[in-house]
Formats: C-alpha cells, structure tokens, sequence
C-alpha cells in the first residue's frame, strides 16, 4: 500500500527474489511516486529524476499499479486478506508534527507540510495559499525548512520553468515576501541540512543569503563534530564564508539565524504579528539552554519545519508517540508486540520520517526479507485469480487508475507545457487526473 519509493523498492526486491511473486502496488493518489511528486521541492529536479528508476520498476510485467484507491475506505484490511498472501503497508508521512508553542494556532501559522502540499499541487489541499506577508519565519534547520525557505524567498519567474501548476505561480507571484528568516535552536553544526541543500539558497539571482558572524560559535563537542563529518565540515565551511562576505544588493533576503529558540508566536486580532526568540548558548557538551535575552521579530507568517508525522491507518496498530507503525524486522506487531500475520511496514512509516529517500532501500531489504522467511507460514488468499480484485475495485465503482493511465495523464502534464518551454505543467484536480488516465 503505496506508490512510494519506499512501495517500489519492495516491490522490486520482491520481483527480484526468487520466489514467484505477482505484485499490486496500490495508491491514494491517481498518479505514482509519492514523496517524489508531492513531498520534494520543484525546483529540485536531480531529487526528481529518481523517477527514472522507479518507472523501470513499475514497467515490470509482474508489478501492476492501482491507484487512486483509499485504503481503509475503498478497501479494508479483511477485504485484502481475500486477495493477497501479504501486505505491505508504504504510506510514509506528510502531516506536520506539533509544537507546543504559545500562539501556534493563530492565523498566519502554518505547517510546512500543508505549504509543501500545495507548492507541489497535492488535488487534496486548497488551491490558494495565503502569502500576504513581507517578512517570514521558518522554525527549523532541516532540508524541508529550506525547502519552505527557498521556496517563499524565490520569484515566481524563478519556478515557472518547473512543472508547477498555475494557481501555484499565479500564488507565489502576487506574493510580496522581502524577507525570510530561519530560525535554528543550536549551532550551526547541528544543522540537519545537507550541503547541496544549502549551497542552493546562494543560486538565486533574487535572493541575498545573510548570515550572522556572531552565530559562528563552536564549542568542543561541535569541534568534534566537524572533525568527524565530512558533510557537517562542508555546512559549516560554507555557512562561515556567507558569514564573513559584505552584503549584497538582491531585492530578497534570507537570512539564517541559530541559537535562537522559539519561545511564542506573537499575534494580535488573532493574526500572527512577530516572533519572540530566546538566545541560546552551548552547555558544554553540544546542547544548549537558554540565556533569558529574548529578541522579538517583525513577521507576519509563521512556519514551522519541525518534522513530519506518519498518519494511523484503519486496523492496524499505531505507536501515536512515535508516529510509527510497531515493528519488528518489518513485521507488523499488535499491542501484545504480538505479529500480525501477513502484515508488514516498510520506509517512514516503519522507523519515521528520517534519513534520504534512497535509505528507504534498507528499510525494503529487510522488510522483504522478513516476508520471504515468512512464506510458507502464510495464509494463502481466497481470490488469487490476478483479476479478481479489479472485479472487486470494479463492482464497488472504485475509479481507479492504472499504469497504462500514468502513461496518459504523463505525456499530457508534458503536452500542457510543451507550448511554454517547460519539461511538464502538473495537473491538480484528482477528477482531471483520473479522467485523462482513464483516457
């Protein structure tokens, strides 16, 4: 259950193995790909062709696509047990994790998450977004936080080369945005983003990355941090030199700030009207704690990039804590950490919304490898027939879409933007998507 990278390794390892397998990757969405198409950024292109390789997987004669099928309300657990010897569940995570903020609920604080889903034309959020305000802050010092960053400090001209959707373009265009500013708890060698992430904030043309001298701290533990990471040396490497270089003249800024930790959202009629930061300072051992300056912040949006969060599926059990399917070896347990027979976790889901997208592949390997130990132990399914549950999908008038519709509603996104010199326009509505796969 989902056409996922994490879906499709499975699904791939599976059909690579040497048991005889017939695979039926399902998913929500009427299209593929998952976080590809709606969780990473549009302007990241290297990030998108991973899509090369998961379509060679999907092209395989034994790995059919059911998209556009919600599990738990077009199909239930029971009912799949009818059809399959084992499910893997893939579903990843793409709602927002909380933050106990004062002022967190007001107008004008959004989670990332919901931001992404729109930039990238998810057809279950709005089609507007309000981007009203001058000066922005960003909550968090991951890849998605620049992501939400770049994304909101770029012109609109910028990303029309990329496959947004119009209400997108026409969104970020009217958008009067001077100033964004990312916020980070700690160092700057505890940033979470990666060095090619960061580098790309200093690509545009119209924005002007700003960092604080007085930001460059770094005590012990942090040394030794750098020594030990390659990838924590090149953040730094480049953080120092934007730290040290005279300003430039860019209409847009984005500035990045660390050891500033979130201590309220300010509001007034109910709408965000600035951001309250309380300086931090090292402990000694890499951690911080909090120096009793605060500084307030002239912004009137707020988003927070604090993590993402898997959501509960119907039937089966859910760590509400941890966010994350229970486990074992990628086999699904009850509350008694008992196995439920049949069922399996793979990527997010299964150990959380961290790491890369290719470390979904480790997940895969060993969920696939727990399955196969598992085979002769499974319940054999009561339709085993390949068309049987596209009678069922069928009979129950499901609109679901298929791999051939992937080709159809693929070639029209590219037809769409042929005219304008863009590789694709993606399509928004579920009902569109679903119509042009269906031909």
């Amino acid at each position: 259950m989902g056409a996922g990278p994490a879906g499709i390794y499975a699904a791939d390892l599976l059909d690579k193995s040497e048991a005889d397998v017939e695979i039926d990757v399902f998913e929500r969405m009427p299209a593929p790909f998952g976080l590809i198409r709606y969780g990473v950024a549009p302007d990241h292109p290297r990030i998108k062709g991973i899509v090369t390789a998961l379509h060679k997987v999907l092209d395989k004669p034994n790995i059919r696509l059911l998209g556009n099928v919600d599990y738990g309300t077009d199909i239930k657990l029971e009912e799949l047990r009818e059809f399959y010897d084992a499910v893997i569940f893939a579903t990843g995570a793409m709602a927002d994790r909380d933050l106990d903020l004062p002022g967190i609920d007001l107008d004008g604080s959004y989670g990332a998450a919901d931001f992404v889903s729109w930039y990238d034309g998810h057809p279950d959020v709005p089609r507007t977004w309000p981007l009203t305000a001058t000066s922005v802050a960003v909550l968090g010092v991951g890849n998605v936080a620049l992501d939400v960053a770049r994304v909101l400090a770029k012109t609109a001209d910028e990303l029309l080369p990329t496959d947004i959707p119009a209400n997108v373009y026409a969104g970020l265009q009217a958008s009067p945005v001077t100033d964004v500013h990312v916020f980070g708890r700690r160092g700057p060698a505890q940033a979470k983003f990666t060095p090619l992430e960061l580098r790309e904030l200093d690509h545009s043309p119209n924005v002007e990355v700003l960092v604080d001298p007085a930001d460059m701290e770094f005590d012990a533990a942090s040394v030794a941090q750098l020594r030990a990471s390659k990838q924590v040396e090149m953040v730094v490497k480049t953080l120092q030199e934007w730290a040290i270089r005279d300003p430039g003249s860019r209409p847009r800024r984005l500035h990045l700030h660390f050891f500033h930790s979130p201590a309220e959202i300010l509001g007034q009629d109910g709408q965000v009207r600035g951001l309250r930061t309380e300086r931090t300072e090292y402990a000694g051992d890499g951690s911080v704690h909090g120096t009793g300056e605060f500084h307030d912040w002239d912004v009137q949006a707020v988003y927070r990039a604090v993590g993402y969060l898997s959501s509960h599926l119907p039937e089966i059990p859910f760590d509400h804590v941890a966010g994350v399917i229970p486990n074992e070896a990628g086999r699904v347990l009850d509350l008694d950490e008992n196995q439920v027979p049949g069922v399996y976790v793979t990527g997010w889901i299964k150990r959380g919304p961290v790491g890369l997208i290719g470390h979904t592949k480790g997940d895969a390997a060993e969920t696939v490898a727990s399955l196969l130990a598992d085979a002769d132990t499974l319940a054999g399914p009561k339709h085993a027939a390949p068309d049987a549950i596209v009678d069922f999908l069928a009979t129950r008038g499901i609109p679901f879409t298929t791999w051939e519709g992937w080709g159809r509603l693929d070639a029209h996104e590219q037809a769409l933007g042929e005219p304008h010199g863009r590789a694709r326009i993606k399509v928004v509505e579920r009902e569109e998507m679903v119509r042009v796969s269906q031909g």
